[in-house]
Formats: structure tokens, C-alpha cells, sequence
């Protein structure tokens, strides 16, 4: 399968989008298919990019970077993104400096080498991801019991649902994964 959509010409995108692409680029030394991809369309662009960052770069809360890009990767596993397990499995690699917990997480987090609060919390954002409608009490209680506040909690509902729209979007588009991500966290990386 292939990307279903053209990407745009780098040179053809609005100023603000094609300088933070060439940002990214810089410091990946490549750029992820989905900055293109969803720049075909500026407007969503921003507010895609503008609420992944408020989601996945924010300092508030407990959850670590790490813990963030599990919910994605477990939930995108889930939802059988090919594109978001790969890219966000590399990430969490490189967070979680364990170059097999990616793997784990995707293939069956409840056998991970995780924390029993990572489990938890994966717990909850495959339930958010799978049966929002059964949320109740409860999974709020063993969360706190983990030492989540109901703000975190926010955090991890909002990211699994925040992707469960991406994944759908790549998954739709034929987005693929760059393969640059494959050896991510994987391979001391090039100098």
C-alpha cells in the first residue's frame, strides 16, 4: 500500500508550516510522512499539530514523555495504525532507552516490560481507545490508586482519543511509515 494522496511540494506549503517542517527535518534528519501528508491542508495542519503538541510536549502532570508515546503506541495497535505504531514505537524507544518496549507494547502491553502504573494506565487508555462508553467510577479509583490525579487521567483520555482520529486518518490516507523510524532506538544513531 501507498499514500493514497500526493504529498504537496515542500516549496508550495505557507511559510509558517514549510519552516516547521524544515524545523523537524533538521533534527530528525528526515521528515515524518505525516507532516506532509496532513499538510494539504494548512488549516488542519495547525490545528492537528497545534493540539498534538499541547497533548504530547507539555510539562504539567506525572506522565512522562515515555508513558505518552505507550498510550500511543498501544492504542494505535489497537486501532492497527501501521503508521503511528512504527513512528511512535521509535519515539518510545528512544524515550524508555529499552530498545524492545516498543515491540512489547504494541504486541500485548499487559506482558511488557513495564511498571504496574504503565500498565494501568494502558489499561485505561485501551479502554478510553475500545469502550469510552463503559468508563465509570471504578477506573478512576484504580488509577488513583497508581498515584494518577484526574488531571493525568485527562491526559491519557485525551491522547488515546486524540490519536484514535490520527490513526484513522493515516490508516485511510495509506500513510506510511518512513523508513527511518524502523531503526530508530534500535541503532546508536548516525553522526
Amino acid at each position: 500500500m501507498s499514500n493514497r494522496y500526493p504529498f504537496p511540494d515542500l516549496n508550495d506549503l505557507p511559510a509558517d508550516i514549510r519552516d516547521k517542517v524544515l524545523e523537524v527535518q533538521a533534527k530528525a534528519g528526515f521528515i515524518p510522512n505525516v507532516f506532509l501528508a496532513f499538510a494539504r491542508r494548512p488549516a488542519e495542519w495547525r490545528a492537528f499539530f497545534a493540539y498534538h503538541d499541547a497533548l504530547m510536549l507539555k510539562e504539567e502532570g506525572s506522565l512522562s514523555k515515555g508513558e505518552r508515546e505507550m498510550i500511543v503506541t498501544a492504542t494505535s495497535a489497537a486501532n492497527q495504525c501501521l503508521y503511528c505504531v512504527v513512528a511512535h514505537g521509535a519515539i518510545l524507544r528512544i524515550y524508555e532507552k529499552k530498545p524492545f518496549v516498543a515491540d512489547q507494547v504494541a504486541v500485548n502491553y499487559r506482558k511488557a516490560d513495564i511498571s504496574a502504573r504503565q500498565r494501568a494506565m494502558l489499561d485505561f487508555a485501551m479502554k478510553v481507545s475500545q469502550q469510552a462508553h463503559a468508563i465509570e467510577d471504578a477506573d478512576f479509583e484504580a488509577l488513583h490508586a497508581h498515584g494518577f490525579d484526574d488531571e493525568d487521567i485527562w491526559d491519557i483520555a485525551a491522547i488515546t482519543a486524540f490519536f484514535g482520529l490520527s490513526n484513522r486518518m493515516a490508516s485511510f490516507a495509506g500513510m506510511q511509515p518512513n523508513p527511518e523510524f524502523y531503526l530508530m532506538g534500535r541503532v546508536p544513531k548516525q553522526k
